[in-house]
């Protein structure tokens, strides 16, 4: 049941935060592959970007990818939570009794990357990505986070090249390169912003939904 609350936690999570995704893939997109200079910038900021989408695409374009958003939520954070839940349960997170800061961040570290892993046939098989989001936490591991999450939002929307046949991106450290040679290292960098701006109340919200239905079914139990 555990992994259910989880699931079900992240979910509504996700629906207050996926007009943040949406805006970190378009300004991730944006210049794609393009020099810097050589390319109309739509998109100026995290707070120009959601202004230009809700203009432009309305509210609905604001939740665009929203049920893909529901389903990777359900699993990698229902299978990320339920684990963190029995590793809790099985009382490994203590020591004589006190909570262990240490054996808690361990806990949780392992907990993540168990749900990225599950959750990443849904947004992006790498493996990287899964470490990324299992250490998730603060502003210093989303600097680190961010090119992985650029270069696999580019492999996951990748266009044909520019014969109008095959793809761009040889796979993940081609895309990689190719980004960082063409658009330099803030190119691995776009979307930091939004992505920044998104963790914070996605885990607040995420730990508190948690919180109450694990009471709530406590409850009905």
């Amino acid at each position: 049941m555990d992994f259910v609350l989880g699931g079900v936690a992240a979910c509504g999570a996700c629906l207050f935060t996926n007009p943040l995704e949406v805006v970190k893939t378009r300004m991730q997109l944006q210049g794609e592959l393009k020099n810097r200079g050589t390319y109309q910038v739509y998109y100026r900021n995290v707070f120009h970007a959601f202004y230009t989408i809700g203009k432009v695409d309305g509210l609905a374009g604001l939740q665009k990818g929203l049920v893909p958003g529901l389903f990777y939520q359900f699993f990698m954070n229902g299978v990320r939570l339920g684990s963190y839940a029995i590793i809790e349960s099985a009382d490994y997170i203590h020591t004589n009794g006190r909570v262990s800061a240490v054996k808690t961040i361990i806990a949780g570290a392992a907990a993540g990357v168990v749900g990225a892993v599950m959750g990443s046939p849904v947004y992006l098989d790498s493996w990287l990505v899964a470490l990324s989001a299992g250490m998730m936490s603060s502003l210093v591991v989303v600097l680190a986070m961010t090119p992985f999450d650029v270069v696999s939002t580019r492999l996951y929307n990748q266009p044909v090249n520019h014969l109008g046949k095959g793809q761009l991106y040889n796979g993940f450290t081609d895309c990689f390169s190719k980004t960082l040679k063409k658009e330099g290292l803030t190119g691995l960098y776009k979307g930091l912003g939004a992505s920044y701006f998104r963790l914070g109340p996605h885990t607040i919200l995420s730990l508190f939904f948690w919180d109450e239905l694990r009471k709530l079914h406590q409850k009905l139990r």
